[in-house]
């Protein structure tokens, strides 16, 4: 499937869900600004599902589930204990394959993209979360295919490295990923401190 299908599945998707998910978010986020967030935060999480997300059987019920694990996530930190409805029948999936935590970084990534430089952030977006493949990576900067697999380590290696100080990223013996900080944690933990 070509980028600009996978775009155009996104887009699809969104357009026919997205007051669907919004309503479903402000009636158990509390308030529109929270609701909004919420639904800021799902759309992300399907441009980085990339092509998987258009392979769905059931995209409705996954952006309810996604939108749901979100809520119960932001409760979490904030210590609310409310009770959440289910989701109705009909929206129900099967059971996911459990994420791992790399997964889990789409709170603190927008950011630490953000403060990257604009080669990094551009290596980084394009080769890993847009799919681009290397050769044509090097082809659209005019580049040799080692400068560009040289770019896009060295933009890695920054990145893993803001993860770590921003996010609080650490690693387990095999240099996985095993557990973090939220970026907006993270930060409110450094203004205290």
């Amino acid at each position: 499937m070509s980028k600009a299908a996978s775009r155009n599945c996104h887009d699809r998707a969104w357009q026919q869900h997205q007051r669907e998910i919004q309503g479903f978010c402000e009636h158990r986020a509390g308030s529109v600004a929270e609701a909004d967030d919420l639904l800021q935060e799902v759309f992300v999480k399907v441009l980085l599902q990339g092509r998987a997300f258009c392979e769905l059987d059931n995209p409705r019920a996954w952006l309810f589930r996604v939108a749901r694990n979100l809520i119960i996530d932001r409760r979490r930190l904030t210590k609310t204990r409310e009770p959440l409805q289910p989701l109705p029948d009909e929206l129900s999936a099967p059971p996911a394959a459990e994420i791992e935590p790399v997964d889990l970084l789409t709170h603190c990534l927008p950011s630490v993209l953000s403060n990257l430089s604009a080669k990094d952030r551009e290596a980084i977006v394009l080769c890993e979360l847009q799919g681009v493949t290397m050769n044509d990576y090097a082809r659209q900067l005019g580049l040799s295919l080692p400068a560009a697999k040289s770019r896009l380590q060295r933009a890695r290696l920054r990145l893993r490295s803001r993860l770590v100080k921003n996010c609080k990223v650490s690693y387990d013996g095999a240099g996985k990923l095993c557990c973090f900080v939220a970026a907006s944690a993270a930060d409110s933990s450094l203004k205290t401190a």
